[in-house]
Formats: structure tokens, sequence, C-alpha cells
């Protein structure tokens, strides 16, 4: 039933606005989540290039790492550091090619599957810092649904 005020229209008939209408930009939130502690890092903008996405992810990876050193394994050690960070991409679909030099891996980043995301200069960053960005996969709802459902019964 549709109500009276400002503008109200029939049930399943929304108001259309004209082209011209203007909506005075957008805004983007820029979230980092993590699941164990429940810790949310988030800031709003008003664009979401990967300039402005790339350098906020820098300044926040930075300052949640500054307190884990930074170790580069050599030797076995280096072979044994390289199969565990391989181990971490085992089925996925999208796996960048990793850097020759690894540090210890010190944190895993999953996001979404976007090109600039993939950003040689990106990734390059982030396996130098010991991160391993791990995309989810397109419609990665209903895979991970599927996934979930079909664990239930094996």
């Amino acid at each position: 039933m549709p109500y009276t005020g400002y503008s109200w229209q029939p049930t399943q008939q929304p108001l259309c606005q004209p082209h011209e209408y203007f909506r005075n930009g957008t805004a983007k939130l820029l979230t980092l989540f993590h699941p164990a502690t429940g810790q949310v890092r988030v800031k709003g903008v008003t664009n979401s290039t990967n300039v402005t996405l790339h350098h906020w992810f820098k300044s926040q990876l930075t300052e949640i790492l500054a307190n884990q050193a930074l170790v580069i394994p050599t030797g076995e050690d280096a072979t044994a550091n390289r199969l565990f960070w391989e181990s971490w991409r085992d089925g996925l679909c999208i796996k960048a090619t990793l850097s020759h030099i690894l540090p210890c891996l010190r944190l895993l980043l999953i996001m979404d599957n976007l090109v600039g995301h993939k950003n040689p200069a990106w990734l390059c960053w982030c396996f130098s810092q010991g991160i391993l960005p791990i995309y989810t996969p397109l419609a990665g709802t209903q895979a991970a649904c599927a996934e979930w459902h079909l664990s239930n019964y094996c």
C-alpha cells in the first residue's frame, strides 16, 4: 500500500530519476578485517583507484606488521619457506608468480578478484613484506557455500 509523503510510488513502481540527476558523488569504504580478533580498520574515500587503495593498504599493513620481524631465510630454510608459501596457494585458480627471494610468510591478505589487485608493483611490495595476497574466486560466495555444503557430507 502506498504511503503519502515527499514522494510515494505504487508498489513495484519506483520513482525514476531524470538523466540529468546529479548524485553529488559517491563514497566508498576501504576495509581491513581481522577475523580472529574482530578488529576492523576502515577509511571512507570518494574514489577507490588503485593509487588510493594501494597507498592505504600499504600504510595499514606496514603498521600491522611493525612489531613482527622480517626474516629472510637462506639455504634449506629458504626452500622450506617457499614450500610453505606454496602450500597456501594449493587449489587456487589464480596464482601470481612469487618473487625469487621470499621472506618468512607473515600475513595472508584475502582480496576480491579485481585486476588492480594483481598489479605487479603491488604484488612485489606484498611479497617483500611477507604478505601473500589470495584472491576470492569469481562468484566466491556461491563457491564457498558449495564447498561448505559438500564438506558436511564427505
